[in-house]
């Protein structure tokens, strides 16, 4: 059972407790000393398997994993934290192959970074991961006449068909039942019921969501769509070809 995530303190993301799993000592040990000058508290394995017996003793902030590592790879070590735990994952892939890289964001990563990284440029990484697990999102009000919009149902409250978002809560559910959403899905699905009916484009979405002000890989963004789909109904997110992606009304 996936439980639910316990973000950051409130405006200390450096403060966050991460977990660096990589199995090269020189990378783990210059990584781990790069982000502790950054005031990031950093716990290390350098496999698979004691990755994850580590993550289930402390329950870190932030997960930061290598591809390829022994006992448990990166993908495999992926899954099995998303069996119960919600908390950001950050993939790091030495070739930025595209299997490494749609592999780990199918098996439940949240980004992904290319070996070799600057420190600035992965600093830069967890902290919008850490935002986007501990922010507090206002879902704007859906124009009147759409979905949600109803004066006599539950301001705090938006329905799509049998899919309901409390904005308050921050809970989804679909027929009644609720659906556990990492905090990058749950941000990407209020952006889409901020705007139902409008197209929103890769870029938008990779803006919006992974607060990216460089050129990111809309690859993100496509299998985290996947993803979305796969929990609250394929048919609720259409694809609009050569733009976006837009939620039906």
């Amino acid at each position: 059972m996936t439980t639910a995530f316990t973000p950051p303190g409130p405006g200390s993301p450096t403060e966050a407790q991460l977990l660096l799993v990589e199995d090269d000592e020189v990378i783990r040990n210059t990584v781990r000393m790069a982000l502790e000058r950054y005031g990031f508290t950093v716990s290390t394995a350098g496999d698979g398997l004691t990755g994850l017996e580590i993550f289930r003793e402390e329950q870190p902030d932030l997960l930061l994993l290598d591809v390829m590592l022994p006992e448990l790879d990166g993908i495999g070590l992926c899954r099995r934290v998303r069996e119960f735990s919600l908390a950001p994952i950050l993939m790091m892939s030495a070739r930025g192959d595209s299997l490494d890289v749609v592999s780990g964001l199918e098996a439940g990563a949240d980004d992904y970074v290319v070996k070799p990284c600057e420190s600035a440029v992965l600093v830069a990484r967890i902290r919008s991961l850490l935002r986007r697990a501990s922010f507090t999102p206002v879902a704007r009000a859906p124009r009147a006449g759409a979905p949600g919009s109803d004066d006599t149902a539950d301001p705090d409250t938006l329905a799509f068909g049998d899919l309901t978002i409390d904005t308050r809560g921050m809970e989804v559910r679909r027929a009644g039942e609720p659906l556990a959403l990492t905090p990058t899905e749950l941000r990407m699905l209020l952006e889409f019921a901020g705007s139902p009916g409008v197209v929103l484009e890769r870029r938008t979405l990779l803006s919006r969501v992974w607060d990216h002000a460089w050129q990111g890989d809309t690859r993100v963004v496509d299998l985290h769509v996947q993803r979305l789909r796969a929990k609250i109904g394929a048919e609720r997110i259409e694809t609009v070809r050569g733009f976006g992606y837009k939620l039906r009304r």
